[in-house]
């Protein structure tokens, strides 16, 4: 058996869990209510935590794995002692007390103020795991781990947690700990599909399609490296960092992120808690990127050895003009802040505004990928094209390729991914895969899904710096200069002209037919000529 089939009963195990949970959610009255998703998550997050804190115990005492009611022996264990625990598990585990464990609640349930004991419980692990887990502002305060979920229920509080801790005590996360990406991503997709999907969900804008993420990855790093730092500065629910990561190794990177939603940093926790990524949780910040850059080194903002992002498009900033036209900002945004549309200010075209802060902040050697409207790659003036001039006068351009349209099902904007590489002084690949991909149709929109073939086509054609027709292109920085710094493929395309010999009598015969053709539709256009100049002198004043 391969490990992909082992691994099956536990991805159906794990998704009836999520299931079965949002089931209990909608039995109580919050079904397609905003808290919902923060009970699932921290639900599921707590399962996971109690989990890995078991698996974890087991491994330091592997006796307590020989006992059916292992959490009663561990709390035997004498206070010191069980303290000193911490310090013998790995440094991404959370640390939990005995009565903090899921089966010794489960075992309380019909106590009074089930509810209660819950959220206390909740609470104080969150108290206790606080500067490993908590995720911070712009300005330093700290977003807890978990909520009082029960108080988002009404009525029948006791009776909520209950049916909770019903679902959490069937299934078990110990045997799959040691399982890797393609296991947790997975799962991680689903948790959050009813509220994070490109296919609509409530929290849609935090989404990057999995095709989009693998090219992205693959081309930055096509081999894993090691020490790396990796950024997103509007990072969502980390679906491209994660990937990012996966591709250097877990190990060998180091996650900084921003992002202005609450909703977001708290996705992107808990994808870095399921992904073994606990280390750089202390560099989630919740902020405006644009407006209160976080990180920094020596007063100056922090470069970094990758950045990857997957920006707003649109929206509006107009509150943050002027700020974002201060003298400390000027270098930064050297293209220009763009302009506020007069009658819809949430059509600020702010995806320039994260591109100018990427290019600010690649360390010498840094390697970008962005996502972009495909209307940046040409545009003919403004903010556009300055950014695409910097990018050709430095030489940190390492290609483009533009993406088949609907590849995001909830927009009709065409994307293209921007890669730089400060690093690449030569030949720029530029690709034109608008029309690979099959469409589908996703719930009331249209969706282009690219086959593995396709994905692996366009990561080997620009990692090889490939030339095929009418697909892939490689030029030099003075060839883009000659066309007017367009990024688009297609323009640099050879136009091929096909050329056919004729017999005498072959040539005759078309030109004959040329001219019949042309005979009739000026027939035609003699009549509509008549018929139109009849109809006007027909017309009378009235």
């Amino acid at each position: 058996m391969t490990k992909d089939i082992n691994n099956e009963p536990f991805i159906i195990k794990t998704k009836t869990l999520i299931d079965e949970l949002k089931a209990v959610c909608a039995g109580y009255g919050l079904g397609n209510d905003g808290n919902e998703f923060k009970i699932i998550s921290q639900i599921f997050l707590y399962k996971f935590l109690n989990d890995k804190f078991a698996y974890e115990v087991k491994q330091v005492k592997p006796e307590l794995a020989e006992v059916e009611h292992w959490e009663n022996e561990l709390a035997k264990i004498p206070d010191t002692e069980y303290q000193m625990l911490r310090y013998q598990m790995s440094d991404s585990t959370a640390f939990l007390l005995p009565h903090q464990l899921i089966p010794n609640l489960f075992e309380r349930q019909n106590e009074p103020d089930f509810a209660k004991t819950v959220d206390d419980t909740l609470m104080d692990i969150a108290a206790t795991n606080n500067d490993l887990f908590a995720v911070k502002t712009e300005d330093g305060q700290k977003i807890r781990l978990f909520d009082r979920i029960t108080e988002f229920v009404n009525s029948k509080r006791d009776a909520f947690a209950k049916a909770l801790f019903n679902k959490l005590v069937i299934f078990n996360f110990e045997n799959i700990m040691g399982e890797g990406f393609d296991f947790f991503s997975t799962i991680f997709e689903y948790l959050i599909k009813d509220y994070n999907s490109d296919a609509g969900g409530k929290y849609a804008e935090y989404y990057t399609p999995h095709a989009v993420s693998k090219i992205i990855a693959n081309i930055l790093v096509p081999e894993p490296m090691s020490n790396k730092t990796i950024y997103d500065p509007s990072a969502g629910s980390g679906t491209l960092l994660m990937n990012l990561a996966h591709a250097i190794g877990n190990d060998k990177c180091t996650v900084y992120s921003q992002d202005i939603s609450q909703k977001s940093s708290n996705l992107l926790r808990l994808n870095l808690v399921l992904n073994n990524l606990v280390h750089s949780i202390e560099n989630v910040i919740q902020g405006n990127t644009m407006t209160d850059p976080y990180h920094k080194k020596d007063g100056k903002l922090r470069q970094f050895d990758y950045i990857v992002s997957n920006p707003p498009f649109k929206l509006d900033f107009s509150d943050d003009v002027e700020t974002l036209k201060k003298k400390e900002n000027k270098d930064r945004f050297f293209a220009g802040v763009p302009n506020v549309p007069k009658k819809a200010k949430d059509k600020m075209a702010i995806y320039t505004l994260f591109l100018q802060h990427i290019m600010h902040s690649l360390d010498a050697t840094g390697k970008a990928a962005i996502v972009v409207p495909t209307g940046f790659i040409t545009a003919q003036s403004g903010i556009d094209k300055k950014i695409r001039q910097k990018l050709v006068g430095h030489k940190m351009l390492a290609g483009v390729v533009s993406m088949p349209s609907n590849i995001f099902a909830t927009t009709g904007t065409n994307v293209s991914i921007v890669f730089l590489d400060k690093e690449n002084k030569e030949d720029v690949v530029m690709i034109d895969a608008s029309n690979l991909g099959t469409t589908v149709k996703d719930g009331k929109n249209q969706k282009t899904l690219l086959s593995e073939i396709e994905e692996n086509r366009i990561i080997n054609t620009f990692t090889k710096k490939e030339v095929e027709e009418d697909f892939s292109v490689v030029v030099k920085y003075d060839d883009i200069i000659a066309k007017n710094y367009s990024f688009s493929a297609g323009q640099y395309f050879e136009i091929k002209i096909e050329y056919v010999d004729l017999k005498p009598e072959e040539y005759s015969t078309k030109i004959s037919d040329f001219e019949n053709n042309l005979n009739e539709l000026f027939n035609v256009s003699d009549k509509l000529e008549k018929e139109i100049k009849n109809n006007i002198s027909s017309l009378k004043y009235e």
